[in-house]
């Protein structure tokens, strides 16, 4: 059993100010003016057009949160801000931070959700603000590239010939995939606009003989195929379970005999009380989509099971579910 909180520990997740005020920071673009130099807060008000009292209180949260430093009167960067949150350097991740910051006054509607049942957004970022979804994509991406080589040997691919990214983002786990097995040929499905920015990542890998975009909405359009592994990574938690179910239901016709779908995403335990990061990302998604929410991965290997996939199995806790279509099944594409 947990320990409970002290009122000390309330207090701090009640406070949202810091979380405020570096998403401010971001937006005014401060770090990048701090990139090459220091400054007092006079120059930097009158460089970057602010008021100069207002700036040195944000400044001086910034110190003590530990992005910024303080000599004099002057301030510059910390080795984080620099590296993070400066536009120009190959590791910033502002583009994400202000994909947070624009979703704020979703989280503002949270008390008339929760009376209503009604989410405050009908359309996620990435359809109204196509410009903000690419710059994330890319953020995403450049993290991704991580965790991808490890999720193509955790999965085994050994044998595998065509694969498919199902709404596939970057095309980060599909280079990642054919990087990790020469064999292994691939398609990246997923909005016209999207691809657009998987075509530039997929030619800096040097895979366009191997990897295919596929345009188009995976609900209503033809998927190709058949596959031999089809992966769907964070589409999940953007849909209801009708509309997941369905979807499984289609890709289960595009897997060959003996071929994989593997779903991974964020799934709650059976209580729906944890992982406890997962719980708070629940009500993310309830105040920023319109129908979406996280399941549990009972939910996912039922959709899984009905959809004629045997076996089964929970690669990883909380976060990979694999299902095989039976060898005797020939799949196909329609």
């Amino acid at each position: 059993m947990p320990r409970e909180l002290s009122l000390a520990e309330i207090f701090q997740v009640a406070y949202y100010w810091e979380t405020k005020i570096l998403l401010t920071a971001v937006k005014l673009d401060l770090f990048s003016a701090l990139s090459d130099r220091a400054f007092t807060t006079d120059d930097l008000a009158t460089h970057r057009h602010l008021n100069v009292r207002a700036l040195t209180v944000l400044m001086n949260a910034l110190v003590a949160m530990r992005v910024l430093r303080k000599e004099e009167a002057r301030y510059s960067n910390t080795g984080v801000g620099q590296k993070y949150l400066v536009k120009s350097s190959p590791e910033y991740v502002g583009h994400l931070l202000l994909l947070h910051d624009a979703e704020w006054a979703h989280w503002t509607g949270l008390e008339e959700t929760v009376r209503t049942g009604r989410s405050p957004v009908t359309q996620h970022v990435f359809e109204t603000d196509p410009e903000m979804g690419a710059n994330v994509l890319a953020v995403l991406h450049r993290i991704g590239k991580e965790s991808g080589p490890t999720l193509a040997t955790r999965l085994d691919l050994q044998g595998a010939k065509q694969f498919l990214d199902l709404g596939g983002g970057a095309g980060t786990n599909a280079i990642a995939f054919c990087q990790a097995y020469p064999e292994l040929n691939a398609t990246v499905f997923d909005l016209p606009q999207t691809l657009t920015l998987t075509q530039k990542k997929i030619q800096e890998a040097n895979l366009e003989s191997r990897i295919t975009l596929l345009p188009g909405n995976f609900h209503a359009d033809s998927l190709g195929g058949p596959y031999d592994v089809v992966l769907m990574s964070d589409i999940l938690h953007y849909q209801d379970g009708e509309t997941n179910a369905a979807l499984v239901r289609k890709v289960f016709d595009h897997l060959v005999g003996g071929g994989r779908l593997v779903l991974k995403d964020r799934f709650l335990d059976p209580s729906c009380t944890s992982p406890a990061w997962t719980t708070a990302f629940a009500v993310h998604i309830l105040v920023n989509t319109e129908c979406g929410q996280c399941f549990t991965s009972e939910e996912v290997r039922g959709w899984m099971n009905t959809a004629g996939l045997d076996p089964v199995t929970e690669i990883e806790p909380h976060a990979i579910v694999q299902g095989v279509r039976p060898k005797q099944e020939e799949g196909g594409h329609v």
